[in-house]
């Protein structure tokens, strides 16, 4: 099998053909010899061989990367091997080597191979001076032969790190200042920094280098000394030089304080001022001659001519227009220099003195002063030494204001609700109380602006809402609210439906009979608060026939004529804001038809049969005429003598038939009746038009 490879042209295969051009590399391997591990100094080979097989010569570009980096390339027509030499190899040449091969548009990496050197060349530390003065400076150089790459120095005093230093170079200078007295051991080593890791070396040569202490020391003195010092005294603290002093021109002498300079000189310093107990502490001489610092301290102790006063408010807690008390003293004091008639005390608010010039330390602030509130302090003198107490901040308090009581969202018998008290005024902590009738069922503490006293409530009947008050109180002031009043609302109960055709009327409950064309009304009655939704519905039909808000306990829905269609079941509907729905029962309508209805019906039968009569006496006529016509013309006398016979002939040709109408069954009756009524009857009942008849013979006698 031939490993991954990359082709110039594709094969391609057909009868009669060959392959047309061919390219394939095979191969790229890399090795490192004489092998992957050596020390440092040995000569080391690259080797990058490819396989490549072409019908052609190609030419050939090689490249050698080392962690990444590309450190060789080159470019060949043959298949010898690429060799990439590293003479004397040294730590800085370790890594990963990896070999690319491209051919015309195909190329191919080799695995990488890790090249690793030990062994570091020992460092050598050269100094300028190995005896020198406190504070003098000392140049020092660490090298390391023969190595290349990025390294790091490090410079040791002791054992312990002075300084690093990061360079491409094999070597490095420093200059360090010694301030500390004695023998110093020093020396100095080096890493090589690698891509992964670093390779350290052995330490340098180690060498002793001894600092002699400077022959010049500061002297600090305090005036007065050996004495007590007390507030109030005159404090003189003097800073000198003892010792050689030829390089004095270099000198800078300091006095200070903590953090704080006092004075400074070149040689000498001096520094008065009147001591207070708060200057107590450490003053320290700084000798300062280049990099040398030399110090002298002395601890000086001032003790209090008086202690810092103390302002006390009496009652600690005021309202507004209340009087209260201010004191001010101060406890301890200097027998050996004062009395405490010789302290004088001032206080003052926002920086606005209060008091008079002679003040015994005690003020009463008024309860109609304009402005209690604010920073007040008070301030202790004797000997032209003053003291300032702490701040006192006094915001006198407001005392609560009548608390509002109300609810929260709705009101509805049988339900929880909440009910919020609140005062506008009043500061914190105010604590509110639920009242009933007088007695705290509940209370709530509100220490915090964004907190509200919320409680919660559940009425049995409607007239409960105003057994509710709530309290409100901060520390001695409580006042109440008025009663709680708001909308409550009863659901609803008890739905009647009643019907009537007339209002003034008792309704029914059950049902009405009632004819058409008559008003009916509806009426729906609940128990409950409005305003109260009513709804009038018909059994069979979803949506409502009526609705109506109110603000009475009834409603009313009237059809004003009824048909046969409002025959049914009716039932109403109520709700409120409890939305809580109540039904009524249901109450049966039913619609019968109206007398002038009937009696048209009757009237109208009358007139069929009165029309019905009419038609039969009038066709009765008429076929009795037709007959006697018909005799009258056929008779002819044989001789004028009277008792001839005569032959009467009469001709019919047809016989016609009357049909009466079907709902004329009068007419029918009579025509029975003639058929009844022998021959005479039926020839009346021929018909009368003569100009269907036919001849037949009746014999008669003249």
């Amino acid at each position: 099998m031939f490993p991954l490879s990359y082709y110039n042209k594709a094969f391609i295969f057909s009868a009669g053909q060959t392959v047309e051009s061919q390219l394939v590399i095979r191969s790229v391997v890399l090795t490192i010899e004489p092998r992957n591990s050596v020390s440092r100094g040995t000569d080391v080979t690259v080797r990058c061989q490819a396989t490549i097989n072409s019908d052609r010569s190609a030419k050939r570009e090689y490249t050698i990367y080392r962690d990444d980096t590309v450190v060789y390339t080159h470019s060949s027509n043959t298949s010898e091997d690429v060799l990439y030499r590293l003479p004397d190899a040294r730590v800085a040449n370790a890594g990963k080597y990896k070999c690319l091969v491209k051919v015309q548009d195909k190329e191919q990496m080799s695995l990488p191979e890790k090249l690793t050197l030990t062994g570091l060349k020992t460092p050598i530390l050269h100094i300028d001076k190995k005896v020198l003065s406190e504070g003098e400076n000392v140049k020092m150089r660490c090298s390391a032969p023969e190595e290349t790459g990025n390294i790091l120095f490090t410079f040791y005093m002791d054992s312990t790190d002075l300084k690093d230093v990061r360079t491409n170079t094999s070597q490095v200078e420093m200059t360090y200042n010694f301030k500390d007295v004695g023998v110093r051991r020093l020396h100095c080593d080096y890493k090589v920094i690698l891509l992964a890791n670093a390779v350290s070396s052995n330490i340098s040569n180690v060498i002793d280098v001894t600092v002699k202490e400077l022959e010049i020391t500061p002297t600090i003195s305090v005036q007065p000394h050996g004495t007590k010092i007390i507030e109030g005294d005159n404090l003189t603290i003097s800073c000198s030089v003892n010792g050689n002093k030829q390089n004095s021109s270099e000198a800078k002498m300091h006095l200070l304080k903590g953090s704080t300079m006092l004075s400074f000189g070149e040689t000498s310093t001096t520094h008065s001022m009147t001591a207070m107990a708060e200057d107590s502490g450490k003053f320290e001489c700084m000798l300062e001659m280049g990099t040398v610092l030399k110090q002298a301290t002395e601890h000086v102790i001032i003790t209090e001519l008086f202690s810092k006063p103390v302002l006390v408010m009496e009652p600690m807690e005021v309202f507004e227009k209340e009087e209260f008390r201010l004191t001010c003293k101060s406890t301890n004091y200097s027998t050996e220099r004062i009395s405490s008639s010789k302290i004088t005390y001032s206080i003052y608010r926002d920086n606005y003195k209060l008091t008079p010039d002679r003040f015994n330390g005690t003020y009463v602030v008024p309860a109609n002063v304009q402005h209690q509130n604010g920073k007040y302090y008070c301030i202790a003198n004797a000997r032209n030494v003053s003291k300032y107490s702490g701040s006192l901040n006094v915001k006198a308090k407001v005392p609560v204001s009548k608390p509002e009581i109300m609810s929260i969202g709705k009101v509805i018998v049988g339900k929880p609700f909440q009910v919020r008290c609140h005062s506008d005024q009043g500061s914190l902590p105010i604590n509110y109380t639920l009242l009933r009738r007088g007695k705290a069922i509940n209370s709530i503490a509100v220490g915090e602006s964004h907190h509200e006293a919320i409680f919660s409530i559940t009425l049995q009947h409607h007239g409960d809402i105003e057994d509710y008050k709530c309290r409100a109180k901060n520390r001695r002031y409580a006042l109440d609210s008025n009663k709680l009043n708001t909308t409550v609302i009863v659901p609803l109960s008890g739905a009647k439906l009643g019907i009537s055709s007339d209002l003034s009327a008792a309704p029914s409950e059950l049902s009405l009979d009632v004819a058409e064309g008559y008003a009916i009304y509806l009426l729906c009655s609940v128990q409950g608060s409005y305003p109260i939704s009513f709804k009038w519905y018909k059994r069979g039909n979803a949506k409502p026939l009526y609705t109506i808000t109110s603000t009475k306990t009834t409603g009313t829905y009237q059809i004003p004529q009824v048909t046969n269609e409002h025959s049914g079941n009716y039932y109403c509907l109520a709700d409120n804001p409890a939305e809580k729905t109540s039904v009524s029962q249901d109450i049966t309508v039913d619609v019968r038809m109206a007398r002038w209805k009937k009696g048209l019906i009757v009237a109208c039968c009358l007139l069929v049969v009165a029309f019905a009569v009419i038609g039969c006496v009038l066709h009765f006529r008429s076929q009795r005429g037709a007959r006697d016509d018909a005799t009258e013309l056929s008779v002819k006398p044989s001789s004028p003598k009277s008792d001839d016979s005569l032959t009467v002939s009469l001709a019919h040709d047809t016989m016609e038939v009357y049909n009466p109408p079907k709902d004329a069954a009068l007419h029918l009756a009579c025509m029975r009746g003639r058929a009844i009524n022998g021959t005479r009857d039926s020839v009346t009942s021929l018909p009368a038009d003569n100009s269907n008849r036919s001849s037949y013979s009746i014999p008669a006698t003249v």
